[in-house]
């Protein structure tokens, strides 16, 4: 499995050759170049570093560490963390950036460097490719031995994180409190099922059962908060009598739900519900990527405000949010940004605002989701081979529905009527995702399936 170099981060698996997996050799050069690229514009000398729940955590958390230690930065080490804690830590702490040691919802095999500016924002498109050509070159010097950095562990971090959303404005402790909520979170083995049963407790939930909630990183399912992955939180929440289920990937920045029922509210509708509670208390725009639901431009529109598409990734969704001045934004997978807290995927202030809507509605799961649209969005891959060049591939399917409208500004998104499909790269693993969404689950299953058998036809013409 090749390294995978993105605005995503540096991600790959465990251990074998160097080059081409995550191997402690690669750690170190890439927390290396991440250094070298921070010095010219440093203040303090300082990073902030955390990690999610996965095995490998540990060991890449002390190799990342005493990198950063040798190249002369004080290391401010969160431990056991979640991605949006360490954005708001580095601000906090005034630190010229962050490195977030996760791969997200890929397998307990994978890790990933996950690196931040001065602002707790992950670096642009830009500085990412000047690190990888420091990276490639080995281009750097390491500090002598009177300017090495120091290192300092703070595990405050969990309250601090807590604390904000306590007094954001726009949550209601007194609401949800007052519901009494019976609550089920799946805690995937990881950063989740520490911070997400705190922040509950924190905002007056009693009942709450946590599965998965050892923190071993073996995870128990397959990480990525998807319906098929999810079965034994519905059943939970469904034997439990629970009003609700709440479940987050490894490093606690998406978040899904599920009803009382059993059923999933559905990840696409988790940013649908809580801009729903936004635009009611602001009026503003709205922003997401180009593989999120229509929905959310529905909304905006009935509310008065204008929806702006972005391509995927967070940066790219953070900055279309700066440009619009969103007051809400983020993506389909359950990613939600709120800008006035801070401008990253936070499942935790998501959690405060999704059940103060619930709490102020005074309506059950099942009857919130049923007044949002029942679009179906398909989510698909396809694996590439690595002699696969995407931009031919993109190119050629682009020209076979020339007739139709499609926007290349991300890949390539294809309009069918009211209905699309968005292919594009992953910027995370070695394969094409393939997006359909239309009103009927057939449909959009049928649209992605037309252009996975494009795909395969021009990959071996």
């Amino acid at each position: 499995m090749a390294l995978i170099k993105s605005i995503s981060g540096i991600r790959g698996t465990i251990g074998n050759i160097p080059g081409e997996n995550l191997t402690p050799l690669d750690v170190v050069k890439f927390t290396a170049a991440y250094a070298t690229f921070m010095l010219p514009h440093s203040k303090l000398k300082k990073i902030v570093i955390g990690r999610d729940g996965r095995m490998s955590g540990n060991m890449v958390s002390k190799l990342c560490a005493q990198t950063l230690i040798s190249m002369g930065f004080n290391v401010v080490d969160l431990g056991i963390t979640t991605t949006p804690t360490v954005e708001i830590a580095v601000t906090s702490e005034k630190a010229d950036g962050g490195i977030i040691l996760t791969a997200s919802h890929n397998p307990k095999e994978w890790n990933a460097l996950k690196l931040l500016n001065d602002k707790g924002e992950f670096i642009d498109a830009e500085a990412g490719q000047a690190i990888l050509d420091i990276a490639m070159k080995e281009e750097f010097v390491f500090a002598p031995v009177d300017q090495l950095g120091k290192y300092t562990s703070d595990s405050s971090y969990l309250q601090k994180h807590i604390e904000a959303i306590l007094h954001y404005p726009l949550v209601d402790k007194e609401a949800i409190a007052g519901k009494n909520f019976n609550i089920v979170v799946d805690g995937i083995n990881s950063s989740g099922a520490l911070y997400v049963p705190e922040l509950l407790k924190a905002l007056g939930v009693a009942n709450i059962h946590v599965i998965n909630e050892d923190i071993t990183g073996n995870f128990a399912h397959n990480p990525e908060p998807l319906p098929q992955h999810l079965t034994e939180l519905s059943k939970e929440v469904v034997s439990r009598k629970a009003h609700l289920g709440i479940a987050v990937d490894p490093d606690v920045d998406r978040l899904c739900f599920v009803n009382e029922d059993g059923k999933l509210f559905g990840e696409e509708y988790t940013l649908v519900a809580v801009a729903d509670y936004m635009l009611s208390q602001r009026k503003g725009n709205t922003v997401s990527n180009m593989s999120s639901t229509k929905s959310l431009k529905e909304l905006t529109l009935s509310k008065g405000g204008t929806y702006y598409p972005s391509a995927v990734g967070e940066v790219n969704v953070v900055k279309k949010m700066k440009e619009v001045n969103a007051v809400i934004g983020g993506e389909g997978n359950g990613g939600i940004i709120v800008p006035d807290f801070h401008y990253g995927r936070d499942a935790l202030i998501g959690i405060g605002l999704f059940l103060t809507h619930l709490a102020r509605t005074g309506k059950s799961m099942s009857q919130l989701r049923a007044q949002y649209p029942d679009y179906y969005i398909s989510k698909n891959k396809a694996e590439l081979n690595p002699a696969t060049d995407v931009k031919v591939l993109l190119s050629k399917l682009t020209e076979k529905y020339k007739n139709n409208p499609v926007n290349t500004e991300d890949g390539l998104k294809i309009e069918f009527g009211d209905d699309w499909v968005h292919v594009r790269a992953s910027n995370t693993e070695p394969i094409l995702r393939i997006y359909s969404e239309s009103s009927f689950q057939t449909t959009a299953e049928n649209i992605a399936n037309r252009i996975i058998r494009d795909i395969h036809e021009i990959s071996t013409q």
